[in-house]
Order: C-alpha cells, then sequence, then structure tokens
C-alpha cells in the first residue's frame, strides 16, 4: 500500500499534531467559518453547558433531537473530544471547546484521508488502546442507520420508500458488508467476515479505507451537514440519492429501498445519478413482457431490477437505449449486480460482448431479455414467458464474471423494475413514440396470425414522415 508506507516513512503517527497546525489547515470559507461559530455559541449557552466556552453531550443531544440516534450523537462528541488542544495537555476534559469543534467538523468534512482518517479513529472507540475490526464494524452500523434515520427525519428520502421494522433490515446489514468487504489488513487481505472481528486495525488502515471507499466519507458528510444542521446548502443530496420519478399519480413503493439506491447510484456515471425514470413496473403494468418492451426502448441508459420468489433481489445496468432485435447490444459499461441478499457489481471482463439482448416474436432466436453469457446461458434472463428465468454461472459468466445472481439458477418471479437514467435525451424521443410492433414486423405478425387484436392500433399518434 504506497500510502501506508509514505505515512510509516513521514512518521505521522496518532494524534501529534497540534491544533494550530490543524487550524491552519481549516477548509472552512469565512461564512462557513462563521455558520460553525454560531452553532458553537448555541451549543455553549445552552442548558447543560458545563463551562463558558465550552459545551457537554446533553447539549448535542439537545441540539439534535430526534435528527440523528443517540449512539451517533455519542461518537461525535467522543470524536470531538479526542481531537487535543491547542498548548496544553489534554486532560480528557469531558467538554468541548471551540478549538476542538472547529478542527473536528473541519477536518472530517474537507481534511486529507489522513485527518479524516484520524477523525473516524476517534469516533471508533472512545478510549485509547488498539481497535478491533469488530469496532470498526459497529461504527459502521451505526453510521449506515443514521444515515437512513436522518434522511427520513428530514423527509429527503426524494421519493424513495424505507421499510421499517424492529429488527435491522437486511439491506442495511447488506450495505455495512459491503463497506467492510472493502477493508484491507496490512498483509493484504480483505475483511472475510466473522472470522475477521478480531484483528486489529490501524490508524493507516483505517485512512486507507476511508480513502478507497466514498461512501464513507459521503456517509459522515450526510450526518454532519443533515443531522446537525451545518453548512447543508454547501452539500448536494442529488449525488447520493437519486430522485425517484414516477408518473403515476397513485403510491408506488419500488423493489429498492434507499441504500440499495445509494449503492447502485455510486456505480453509476454522474449524468445518471440525480434523477431516476420509473419506465416499467410489473406493480404498475403487470405481467407483460409486450409491456415491458414498448415502455423500456429508446429510453436512454436504464437499470434491470427483480425480486425471485426466493426474495433474491437483482439485475443489470443498460449503458444504452434497449432495442428489440436478434443481435446483441451495448457496451463494455454495462454491469451486472445483486442487491439481496448481497451487494455487489460485476463489471465487464473483456471475454465477449454479449452485453444486452432483446428480443421478441421470433421463432429461430430467443425471445426475451438477456444480459452476459450467451444465448440459452446468460448471466441474468427474462423469458418472453414472463415470470421465468435463469442466472447461469458455472462456474461464472463469461461476460462479467458473475456468480449466480438468484437464489435457483431457474428463477420465477412477481416483480421486475426498469429505470430509466438521467433525463431522456432528445435523441430518444423521436424513437420512443414508435410501437415495439413498428419496429419489430416478426412480432407484428405473430399478433396477427394468433388472432389477438392490437387495442392500441388507430389510438396512437400518426407517425411522422422520415427524411
Amino acid at each position: 500500500m504506497d500510502r501506508r508506507r509514505e505515512r510509516q516513512r513521514t512518521g505521522k503517527m496518532g494524534n501529534g499534531k497540534s491544533m494550530s497546525d490543524q487550524k491552519s489547515g481549516s477548509r472552512f470559507l469565512p461564512e462557513e467559518q462563521a455558520e460553525v461559530d454560531r452553532l458553537f455559541d448555541a451549543l455553549s449557552a445552552s442548558e447543560g453547558g458545563t463551562t463558558k466556552g465550552t459545551f457537554s453531550l446533553e447539549a448535542l443531544k439537545s441540539h439534535v433531537k430526534e435528527a440523528l440516534p443517540p449512539a451517533m450523537v455519542t461518537r461525535l462528541y467522543h470524536g470531538m473530544c479526542r481531537v487535543k488542544p491547542t498548548g496544553r495537555a489534554h486532560g480528557g476534559s469531558k467538554s468541548i471547546s471551540r478549538e476542538q469543534f472547529t478542527a473536528f467538523l473541519s477536518q472530517l468534512l474537507r481534511g486529507s484521508c489522513e485527518e479524516k482518517g484520524l477523525m473516524v479513529m476517534n469516533m471508533i472507540s472512545a478510549a485509547e488502546g488498539p481497535i478491533k475490526t469488530r469496532d470498526v464494524q459497529k461504527f459502521t452500523e451505526d453510521l449506515v442507520a443514521s444515515v437512513v434515520h436522518v434522511l427520513t427525519h428530514r423527509h429527503e428520502l426524494r421519493g424513495w420508500t424505507w421499510r421499517k421494522s424492529t429488527v435491522p433490515p437486511d439491506s442495511l446489514q447488506a450495505m455495512v458488508a459491503q463497506l467492510l468487504s472493502e477493508m484491507k489488513f496490512q498483509d493484504g487481505h480483505q475483511f472475510l467476515g466473522p472470522q475477521s472481528l478480531d484483528q486489529i486495525c490501524d490508524q493507516a488502515m483505517i485512512e486507507e479505507w476511508v480513502f478507497h471507499v466514498p461512501r464513507v466519507g459521503m456517509f459522515l458528510s450526510v450526518v454532519i451537514h443533515r443531522g446537525l444542521h451545518l453548512l447543508a446548502s454547501s452539500f448536494d443530496l442529488s449525488t447520493l440519492v437519486p430522485e425517484c420519478h414516477v408518473d403515476q399519480g397513485r403510491r408506488f413503493e419500488s423493489i429498492l429501498d434507499v441504500l440499495s439506491v445509494i449503492y447502485l447510484s455510486a456505480h453509476l456515471a454522474a449524468e445518471h445519478r440525480h434523477r431516476w425514470r420509473l419506465l416499467f413496473s410489473t406493480q404498475l403494468h403487470g405481467q407483460s413482457f409486450s409491456q415491458l418492451c414498448s415502455h423500456i426502448t429508446s429510453q436512454g441508459p436504464s437499470l434491470v431490477v427483480l425480486e425471485d420468489r426466493d426474495g433474491y433481489v437483482f439485475g443489470g445496468f443498460a449503458s444504452c437505449s434497449w432495442e428489440v432485435k436478434p443481435q446483441f447490444q451495448g457496451d463494455n459499461k454495462c454491469f451486472l449486480f445483486s442487491i439481496a441478499p448481497r451487494m455487489a457489481t460485476y463489471l465487464h471482463t473483456g471475454y465477449n460482448n454479449h452485453f444486452m439482448y432483446l428480443n421478441y416474436g421470433q421463432q429461430t432466436m430467443p425471445n426475451g431479455l438477456g444480459m452476459g453469457g450467451q444465448h440459452h446461458y446468460f448471466g441474468l434472463w427474462v423469458a418472453a414467458d414472463f415470470g421465468k428465468g435463469h442466472s447461469k454461472a458455472k462456474p461464472a459468466c463469461t461476460t462479467y464474471n458473475s456468480p449466480q445472481l438468484s437464489a435457483q439458477e431457474d428463477f420465477l418471479f412477481d416483480k421486475m423494475e426498469v429505470w430509466g437514467l438521467g433525463n431522456l435525451l432528445e435523441a430518444y424521443e423521436g424513437k420512443n413514440k414508435k410501437s415495439i410492433l413498428d419496429s419489430n414486423p416478426e412480432a407484428r405478425s405473430l399478433l396477427e396470425i394468433s388472432g389477438r387484436t392490437r387495442h392500441s392500433e388507430g389510438l396512437r399518434e400518426e407517425p411522422q414522415d422520415e427524411d
């Protein structure tokens, strides 16, 4: 690890920096510092402030009220407590000075990875001594739970839902496990679950984690900006949580909750993060492959999400607009993903270009929606005989190196959604006026041979002549 070696070479260990050094590195603009000072003045003057010019844990809890879980408020306070004041020994004071408050926020929000890592270390454990992975796990659980809590409390889920429960939801545990899976120990191996919980974590390891997993810093920013109601205008929530846009006037509860959306959004390009448009849902459009095709074609990049009858949630990112045709389409930006029971993404391997496939109404080629692998052996497949699919990966999908995504190799499902990402570009607007039956003559012929009525005929707008 280059950062670890550099840190050891320069001898920057522990919380040895003086406060004057820390203050000189403050990233706050003058107007931001004024807002930080106003909050400190309010905290130190509130009931529960123990000494003039300081504030107590009770004062911080009184300010935050119900916006954050008490465990996270206590962690924030301990993080501030462990910042060493200027020019005097740190005697373990149980109240926070202005210097400590400013330095903690400055380093946590605007500091280097070294500074952020130190503040996170201070929050993980209030006591001196070695930190174990189980301590980091508990901190991560509190952090993820706090993000959901404060966004729910502030009514900033941006249209997404959170299924409240008396026990930690599966997606919370899946997010925690995913974040921890990106930690690396000194010998280079990664967090492997319960067998790794007694491993010692040094400061350099935490710094590496904060550096390589930006969501940790993003989650801490949400806790500070939304939980303390501080510098909120400097944090654009749309970079973390896209707006959920559903045309239907009635309430819609997605397969995805807010943590799942945050996880997937982090793997998308910036232009795909701010707004997700519901293109198709079995909940709203029924169990119909023709409806699926008509709603998702010519709509730009999208996410396909399924939940099988065993509760596994998975899908794929289509980097290009879907088209009904008997050839593979897409490019190497496509990927497959799993949300439950674990969060993971699977990227292009370079083995082949079988990124996306959508076909309907042909007798000589497979009819359905597929991503990765090959015909009759897709990494993800939704059959035109709607409600059935497969995820075949022995030992892994050739295109994405993904494992079996569903509980059973051949699965049944009732829930499926497709989300268009970002704003629909003008390049697609003319195309999506066409019916699937126009773009696929075989599907039109098959429908007419079967004697089924084309209910949309005569109801849709006349297509404009193309030059």
